[in-house]
């Protein structure tokens, strides 16, 4: 992966462009964000509410979380086919948190989806860790190809490495593609049979559009070796609010591994806020309301994902299907010669080029761990949902949210944008 140690040491370059984004359209620019992936929407007001009537728990309370959220959480897991006790469960400020505390604890390097989520190869440096890039398949993102994750194993391995995690994101963050049934047993395969560990980040599980294959979590396939680690920040748009969870395997090694990462907690962040307690006890068990407010916000994020994955094929792109969150990963090397042209030769050109031409914000492949010459970027469609609360909300309740008339603004200024960026 790429980087470094001095990866480790930068602001992650997706908050760093957020804000780079901020600061022009403060000035008066008109951006079209889609560099940074955040559910633009509005907070589904009952959790407003159990917000507030959770305020007054200002003590500490257990590291691991309350019994009550513990519990909630538990029956998340179950209603997925995943029996699950709530001493399997942490809960934490942010999945982010989890991530790395898992990365502390596991001895041995780790082996991620290239490209993945900008995080993961900082943490693993931060964690003393060595991390290994391995492409994904053609048809989606988020795994390792499983082929090439047994030979980059054992090869790591023959090296004097010492090969301990792979990382599996499902639905996947950048490629906006959920990994099929199949896939996922081989990967599952390949860590039984080189005994790793599997850190499954289902973040976006409850964001899978109507064209999405089934979904299969590694811990129905490797139950002994599987932890998942999910949160509320993406499927409820509560990226500020910090609420992350992870469920550990049954058994002895499970035990011992929450028992590690309870005692990273209890140094670093002692517990969840009591108040972002109340509210992941309510969101956790899922009231039929909340899935009603999670069914529509899924149709919002495959229409707009489904509409940019349109205009960036149009465009003289390659592109997967996205089949899950709200992003796109569009590759531009079918029309390299013509982007030459314009003095664009990597990502990071492309990404300059796009904000500087066009006025969209895009975050270069490179730092998904992507190669430096690869013209893709990510592009995160949930942000065009509108700048008040009033368009956000109309595109939550739209049938159509297309035909809305700022919804169909923003992606005619991005098909101006692209058309653009490859017209001779």
């Amino acid at each position: 992966m790429p980087g470094g140690a001095r990866a480790a040491r930068r602001i992650s370059p997706n908050l760093a462009l957020d804000q780079l984004v901020a600061e022009r359209q403060a000035r008066g620019e008109r951006i079209t964000h889609l560099g940074f992936g955040e559910s633009r929407l509005p907070v589904f007001p009952p959790l407003a509410e159990r917000l507030a009537a959770g305020a007054s728990r200002n003590a500490y309370g257990p590291v691991a979380g309350d019994p009550g959220v513990r519990a909630a959480v538990a029956g998340y897991f179950a209603r997925r086919g995943l029996e699950t006790d709530p001493a399997q469960v942490i809960v934490a400020p942010g999945s982010k948190a989890l991530l790395l505390a898992l990365q502390l604890v596991e001895p041995g390097d780790v082996f991620l989806p290239a490209p993945c989520w900008v995080t993961y190869q900082p943490q693993a440096t931060l964690a003393g860790k060595r991390a290994f890039g391995v492409p994904v398949p053609a048809h989606c993102g988020g795994v390792p190809e499983p082929g090439a994750l047994r030979t980059a194993v054992r090869a790591a391995r023959a090296a004097g490495h010492h090969p301990r995690l792979v990382v599996l994101t499902l639905p996947d963050n950048p490629t906006g593609t959920l990994a099929p049934p199949r896939t996922v047993r081989e990967v599952c395969a390949v860590a039984e049979e080189e005994d790793l560990l599997v850190v499954s980040d289902e973040i976006y599980r409850d964001i899978l559009h109507e064209s999405a294959p089934p979904f299969l979590s590694p811990a129905e396939v490797v139950p002994e070796r599987t932890i998942v680690v999910t949160g509320l920040s993406k499927s409820l748009a509560l990226g500020g609010w910090r609420i992350g969870v992870a469920r550990f395997p049954a058994g002895p090694a499970g035990e011992r591994l929450c028992a590690d990462v309870a005692s990273v907690a209890s140094e670093v962040w002692s517990t969840l806020a009591g108040p972002m307690q109340a509210v992941a006890e309510y969101a956790f068990a899922e009231p039929p309301e909340l899935l009603e407010r999670l069914r529509r916000d899924a149709h919002l994020h495959g229409a707009v994902a489904g509409a940019v994955h349109d205009i960036v094929i149009a465009a003289g792109a390659e592109c997967r299907q996205p089949t899950g969150g709200f992003y796109v990963y569009p590759d531009f090397g079918p029309v390299r010669d013509r982007l030459a042209g314009k003095g664009i030769v990597d990502g990071e050109s492309l990404q300059r080029h796009l904000i500087e031409e066009s006025g969209i914000a895009v975050l270069a492949g490179v730092h998904f761990g992507d190669a430096p010459d690869a013209l893709r970027f990510r592009a995160a469609t949930s942000m065009l949902y509108g700048r008040t609360r009033d368009e956000q909300r109309a595109a939550q309740e739209a049938e159509k949210p297309l035909e809305l008339p700022h919804i169909a603004d923003s992606l005619a200024a991005i098909r101006r944008g692209f058309t653009a960026l490859t017209a001779g």
